[in-house]
């Protein structure tokens, strides 16, 4: 069972400084690290949950390490959570194989400490890791959100050891490793409808933080399928997409290159995002007050695969000439123009949008402004002449007159014309980037 699986878990060559030092130089403002996942192994020194990285497979504080590597490096660090639902999603661990050689042999979600006399995991409770001791849903699977709210998808409550222990374990991880950032791989917070203690390791997540920092607040708190008066404490996350439009307040896009874990095959074909996919991504999204969260899957001896690595690589090389156009600015008064803009997919629950519109080609744009300067980053790098209607004289959004037009990256003049239809771009002789060049209007 899952059980095995940690103990042959190693992270033997696992390096969290040089690790974060590439995913700053590509651009990181912050630094996320799990905590646990649906799993229920905690990556730290739990205090409340014995299956946990110092005590089994790797045998290291994961979380410290990141922590240290993050802070080193001067990002913000973060901790994202996901153990509430192995309540429901571990009840797979009850199950047997339905055919082959292993047919109708349980899986080992039932077993318990005294069955581990002589294993390598003796002295420990399976049960800790699996929390299977209660009956098991009305059907099978139960993974929907509302699975607690009387929905089509019933699943059996979780008893107040395990809200109490899941309570302690994440208090316990705030008061080691003091993150600025927290995400839970919930809707809203975990077990809002049948707890309060989801609000409660809010409430203590900032007010400690505030103790530290003397009565202000330098914390950030992050969930899924928000509303508007939640998104005024919160911030939203949408899962695997995009908004469609500028959102009031700041809002987040957790996406990955491939899948949320390692999966050899996705290397062996060469399927990850590429870094041109990732930054047409970070320009829709930053153009709408978003930012975003990029999962980089590690191998199991915590290094990342050659492919990986060209992707930060590529990511790099284009934030090395066009970062001003991301960091520090602001949404413009709209976010862009082009057939992906125009064919935005709306969000539908937690997320799960991502590529449901058009993809993004040269001809859209998107924009981002700081001072009195307007940025355009093309989504592409076109070879005709491009005119961007939205800043011509007609749509009077331009409140003073050009004056002039730098591309960034490049010591070429810039060859423009604004006119009532547009502002006409000449394409470059040279140009700075193949991913997208970015015109800096002054």
């Amino acid at each position: 069972g899952f059980k095995d699986v940690i103990n042959e878990w190693k992270a033997d060559k696992w390096d969290p400084h040089h690790l974060v030092g590439l995913y700053k130089r590509a651009g990181a403002q912050y630094f996320f690290a799990m905590g646990n996942h649906h799993d229920n192994l905690d990556m730290w020194d739990s205090q409340y949950q014995p299956w946990n990285s110092v005590s089994v497979g790797p045998k290291k504080d994961l979380i410290a390490g990141w922590a240290k590597a993050a802070r080193e490096n001067g990002l913000p660090f973060g901790i994202s959570l996901h153990a509430s639902h192995a309540w429901t999603w571990l009840e797979t661990s009850r199950w047997s194989d339905a055919e082959g050689s292993f047919k109708g042999i349980k899986y080992d979600g039932a077993l318990t400490r005294a069955d581990g006399k002589g294993q390598w995991w003796d002295g420990l409770d399976p049960q800790d890791l699996y929390a299977q001791n209660h009956p098991a849903s009305s059907r099978p699977d139960p993974k929907t959100y509302s699975q607690w709210a009387g929905g089509t998808d019933p699943a059996h409550m979780p008893d107040q050891a395990y809200l109490e222990k899941f309570y302690n374990r994440t208090v316990d991880l705030i008061n080691k490793y003091r993150p600025e950032l927290m995400y839970f791989d919930d809707d809203i917070l975990p077990f809002w409808n049948v707890s309060d203690i989801g609000l409660k390791i809010a409430a203590h997540f900032y007010n400690s933080n505030m103790s530290l920092h003397n009565g202000r607040l330098e914390a950030v708190l992050f969930g899924k399928s928000l509303n508007e008066q939640q998104r005024k404490c919160m911030v939203w996350d949408i899962e695997r997409g995009l908004s469609p439009r500028i959102e009031p307040f700041p809002w987040q896009t957790d996406t990955c290159i491939g899948g949320w874990h390692y999966n050899r095959k996705l290397f062996d074909e060469h399927r990850y995002k590429t870094a041109t996919e990732v930054i047409h991504m970070l320009a829709d999204i930053v153009s709408k007050n978003g930012s975003l969260m990029l999962n980089i899957p590690l191998r199991g001896d915590g290094t990342l695969d050659e492919d990986e690595l060209k992707v930060i690589e590529g990511i790099t090389g284009w934030m090395d000439i066009n970062k001003e156009a991301i960091f520090g600015t602001r949404p413009w008064k709209i976010s862009g123009e082009g057939p992906a803009f125009e064919a935005a997919a709306p969000v539908e629950g937690a997320g799960f949008n991502e590529g449901k519109g058009k993809p993004y080609t040269a001809q859209d744009v998107r924009f981002t402004q700081k001072g009195a300067d307007v940025y355009a980053i093309v989504l592409g790098a076109p070879t005709e002449p491009q005119t961007i209607k939205t800043l011509g004289f007609a749509a009077k959004l331009l409140e003073k007159r050009i004056s002039a037009i730098q591309l960034l990256g490049s010591e070429e003049s810039v060859n423009w014309k604004q006119a009532d239809d547009g502002l006409t771009l000449q394409p470059p002789l040279r140009k700075p980037s193949e991913i997208a060049l970015v015109y800096k209007i002054s």
